[in-house]
């Protein structure tokens, strides 16, 4: 009989989760409750879920609704009696939510929904046939003298329920001291709800309505006339149910695409093609999902009439259609993808496409769908975001007035009871805060096109984006049979993209290549020595998935200059499989034939079902494949064990049971314990980390554009690097890797740049946007203005025509933009000042006649290599001199990384520039170091840096080391594992300055 009950998703009020809530009402002698949390529908088809799947205590009914506040200011509570009403409240909430509207104290007429008015609200307006006047037990003692108990009829209890006792209660004290960014001690008493917003039993609540029976019967009616039911059974399918109008039709369409596709994709068809098609298609028409298809076709088809960049990705590249609707550019029976993996009749959940676009584009894409199936059935699906310790300390510290250093103190406390009296308390509740939703936020990528009204499901948040978004995450989403579409962006198909723009506008570079490139026929790129070479020696800098130095060291280690290895590569390199030990296990079964035949004479069950990867697990499949074969699951139950990895599903009762079945079966084929429990680690360790096969491949897809691109035209490509933002390391790399190839390197221009960085033959002029504080007006007035009239003759004609703060002048001229005048800076500063007041005010206007402007005689202003270089570092934050050129001291050693094999076993002493590091921690806590430098040459120095030198010897700052160590050779993977290091000094500017 509780008509308002609240759980955490009531963000920062509530303090229960749905599973607590349930429990407690079930304690307290209800049969029923209505869950109404403030302005949300989160917990809603959890809640219902639940219930359908019989996980809420026995004999337990939800009703649910919505409590309509203004901050906490209670205005109405809204009970769905349908699902009907479900869809009218949602509508309600959505429309106030995406308005920024208060909510008025009248409630507007619901047709399926009951509306309850707290007796304080309640203004004496005539009430319709389904709205009520919610009375509590305190508030009884006023009902007596009150008019409105006459209203027999329309009076119900009303008691609130938000937290579960006094530590809950001091937990929401504090949740609403961090929504109001106020100390606890100045929390008003508006701003927090009563202490008695806990569980009532049955018995009491009957007890203090006792000359009151009616009250108790009109609110046992309202529960006894709610009910919203949702199907949450096996393919329980919400999305947009035909593409073309019906199910025929969408077959007939998904069958003549296929075979457009099949002439774009084979010149002959080869027979195991045609099977499969048939296979799956068939498939696809028996689970319903042809309208799930043609929706991501007609997705991509607009991306390819657009020119916009995409790659398809996830499971859906194990999909032959996909494929052939040009989807994905992964063929899936060349590569032999394990179909099952994306789509089985046994699955309960819909395929999974990730398509990747282009950052630049995917606002567009998003546009498109939105206006395509329209806002009423298509949103964003939102994401939860929670509190977590760090950040849930540092709030309640600041909430009981601790100091900043007092709350970094208790962050990394390891001892509780070192802690005060105020700090246990932050600890404590830190502790039980820890994981609540504090509001809701938007998942990275994914978008729901329904056939029912988005709003028949979840109320829906409108975000800066600008688009609904959905109040229940991913999760909720696959419950209720929704499936995501989603779209994701990225830079790597940005550079890729723009790099076959520049290398038009720069044609006349290369008279004797092909600059027409059709970027999606892969195959002939993964047969290109030049790109088998890059990848070898792995020369692969600004390329897509694999530029990074752990990922530089595998390609080495696999010798990969073929599809297969770089698919491998690409998903052996994700922290799940390091982590169990498999990349490992995969490089040194890969690299010694006697280990592969052990490996086999050990286990031969597990070997043969794993014989492309040596009897590894490396991709998601496999996780399938050993839990189906090995294991003896059925399809469904070994796809939801490599779901149910994941934390969200670990969470629940059906993990479990599989995870029983699992280790029930393998005992039934009598395999020994030990082995059992070896798998089942492999299995838990990295199978939320791995990639499918097919998205493996489809990001090697991409590293291959990438790769060819660089190989041919590796200036354009650098050029469209730095334009779209770098990669793994800063831009500092990009411009050095431009000129190992050949780049000569310009400061911004104003003649010859734009915002982003231009190339002119083999010239790259850094962009006018690289210069630090270089205001966006004031470029693009300098970018127009040109545009118009042509390029500037001086820093006279410059100044005449656009007007800039003398700040911005002066920005400009350090930064070389005016170089092109053949005076130095030194000297262009002076007739700066001498041109512009320092007090000018930006008034545009024309002069009536030219007047000629003073000439000043200056002394002889030199500049050198130093200023410059320490002008760039300031302005750019790197300088485009040498780093060894700026050395105090000088190069201590000029050995270099290509003289490095003739030392392996040895102990040498190198100079190298620090690019990047890599921290871990050993098996036993210690802190270790993987560094990456270059050398005098330009060329990588990759190290190693053990616990004893890493605590001895630490990295201290950017710059230069003079580093000593032993030379180290894995297959065929060199390194210096350091022993000694030290940062060495630069020209101290100021010294320089008075020099």
């Amino acid at each position: 009989m509780l008509l308002n009950c609240h759980t955490y998703y009531s963000f920062c009020y509530g303090t229960l989760s749905i599973e607590e809530l349930s429990t407690l009402v079930k304690k307290a002698g209800h049969q029923s409750f209505a869950l109404t949390d403030i302005n949300n529908t989160s917990a809603c088809l959890k809640t219902l879920r639940l219930h359908a799947k019989n996980e809420m205590p026995e004999g337990l009914k939800p009703v649910i609704g919505v409590d309509f506040r203004n901050g906490v200011q209670q205005q109405y509570i809204v009970l769905a009696i349908n699902n009907q009403g479900f869809q009218e409240i949602n509508l309600h909430l959505s429309k106030h939510l995406h308005e920024n509207l208060k909510f008025n104290d009248i409630a507007p007429s619901f047709t399926n929904a009951f509306v309850i008015y707290p007796y304080h609200k309640y203004k004496g307006q005539a009430l319709q046939a389904n709205e009520y006047i919610g009375v509590s037990p305190k508030e009884l003692s006023r009902l007596s003298f009150s008019p409105v108990k006459l209203q027999t009829h329309k009076l119900v209890a009303l008691h609130s329920v938000s937290f579960g006792g006094k530590a809950h209660h001091n937990a929401h004290r504090l949740l609403r001291a961090i929504d109001n960014n106020t100390l606890l001690s100045k929390l008003s008493i508006q701003e927090q709800g009563h202490a008695d917003e806990c569980m009532i039993h049955k018995e009491d609540l009957i007890r203090a309505f006792r000359d009151y029976p009616h009250i108790i019967n009109n609110t046992e009616y309202i529960l006894n006339n709610c009910e919203v039911k949702f199907d949450f059974g096996k393919l329980s399918y919400k999305n947009k149910k035909y593409f073309s109008g019906s199910r025929s039709s969408d077959m007939d369409l998904l069958r003549s695409e296929c075979e457009n596709g099949l002439k774009y994709r084979y010149n002959t068809i080869p027979t195991e093609v045609k099977s499969r098609i048939t296979k799956e298609l068939d498939v696809i028409d028996k689970m319903n999902f042809a309208s799930y298809f043609l929706i991501n076709w007609d997705i991509t088809s607009y991306a390819r009439r657009n020119n916009f960049f995409y790659v398809g990705r996830g499971s859906g590249a194990n999909s032959l259609v996909a494929y052939l609707l040009r989807i994905t550019d992964v063929d899936p029976v060349k590569l032999d993808l394990y179909f099952e993996r994306f789509i089985n009749e046994f699955r309960t959940n819909a395929p999974d496409f990730d398509i990747d676009f282009s950052w630049t584009d995917r606002d567009d894409i998003t546009k498109y769908i939105f206006d395509t199936y329209k806002h009423e059935h298509t949103a964003l699906l939102g994401a939860y975001s929670t509190f977590q310790h760090d950040a849930v300390t540092r709030e309640l510290g600041k909430v009981f007035g601790l100091p900043p250093a007092e709350i970094d103190k208790l962050q990394s406390l390891k001892n509780f009871e070192q802690a005060d009296h105020i700090g246990k308390l932050v600890l404590k509740y830190s502790k039980l805060i820890h994981g609540f939703p504090s509001h809701m936020s938007i998942h990275s990528s994914g978008i729901i096109i329904s056939e029912e009204p988005v709003c028949a499901y979840t109320g829906t948040f409108m975000p800066p984006k600008g688009y609904p978004t959905t109040q229940f995450s991913m999760l909720e989403a696959e419950d209720i049979g929704l499936y995501k579409f989603d779209i994701l962006s990225q830079r790597g198909l940005g550079k890729i993209k723009d790099t076959l723009g520049i290398i038009q506008s720069n044609a006349a570079a290369h008279p004797d290549k092909k600059i027409n490139i059709d970027i999606h026929r892969v195959e002939p790129f993964m047969q290109d020595e030049k790109v088998k070479k890059l990848l070898r020696e792995g020369k692969t800098i600004g390329c897509f998935y694999v530029e990074s130095p752990a990922m530089r060291m595998l390609l080495a280690k696999l010798k990969a200059d073929d599809y297969l290895r770089l698919v491998a590569a690409s998903s052996i390199i994700r922290p799940g499989v390091a982590k169990s030990g498999m990349m490992r296990e995969y490089i040194v079964r890969f690299r010694n034939e006697n280990l592969r035949t052990q490996a086999r004479k050990k286990l031969p069950e597990l070997y043969d079902i794993l014989a492309e990867t040596y009897g590894v697990m490396v991709y998601q499949e496999d996780v399938i494949k050993v839990a189906h074969l090995f294991a003896g699951l059925s399809l469904a139950e070994a796809d939801y064990l490599r779901r149910g990895m994941s934390w969200k599903y670990k969470q629940r009762n059906e993990f479990y049971r599989v995870k029983d079945n699992f280790f029930a079966n393998c005992a039934e084929k009598k395999y020994p314990p030990l082995l059992i429990e070896e798998i089942w680690k492999q299995i838990e360790s990295f199978a939320n980390f791995a990639f499918s096969k097919g998205h493996s491949a489809s990001y090697a897809v991409e590293s291959y554009q990438a790769l060819y691109l660089k190989a041919y035209f590796p200036l354009e490509y650098m050029v469209a690097t730095l334009n779209n933002g770098g990669g793994f390391y800063r831009k500092e790399l990009y411009i050095h890797e431009a000129r190992m190839h050949g780049a000569e390197i310009k400061m911004p221009c104003i003649n010859n740049s734009t915002a982003l960085c231009t190339i002119h033959g083999k010239t790259i002029f850094l962009g006018l946007g690289m210069i630090s504080e270089l205001e966006q007006q004031s470029i693009v007035d300098i970018l127009d203005e040109k545009e118009r009239n042509g390029p500037y003759l001086n820093l006279l004609d410059f100044t005449k025509r656009v007007y800039l703060p003398i700040e911005q002048m002066r920005l400009l001229i350090r930064a070389g933009s005016f170089d092109f005048t053949g005076k130095n800076k030194k000297e262009l500063l002076w007739e700066i000042h001498a041109l512009i007041n320092p007090q000018y005010k930006k008034v545009k206007m024309k002069e009536l006649f030219d007047i000629a402007p003073k000439k000043w005689k200056l002394p002889k202003l030199n500049g050198n290599i130093f200023d410059a270089a320490f002008e760039e570092i300031e302005l750019l934050g790197f300088s485009l001199c040498s780093p060894f050129d700026l050395l105090r001291d000088g190069i201590p050693t000029r050995l270099t990384s290509a003289e490095l094999p003739s030392y392996i076993g040895k102990t040498i002493n190198i100079t190298g520039y620090l690019i990047t590091i890599k921290h871990a921690i050993t098996s036993k806590g210690d802190r270790m170091h993987f560094g990456t430098f270059i050398d005098i040459e330009g060329r990588w120095i990759d190290t190693v840096h053990f616990p004893p030198s890493a605590k001895q010897f630490p990295f201290t700052g950017p710059g230069c080391y003079l580093l000593k160590g032993k030379v180290s050779s894995e297959y065929d993977f060199i390194s210096l594992e350091v022993d000694e290091m030290k940062r060495l000094a630069v020209i101290d500017r100021e010294k320089l300055i008075e020099s």
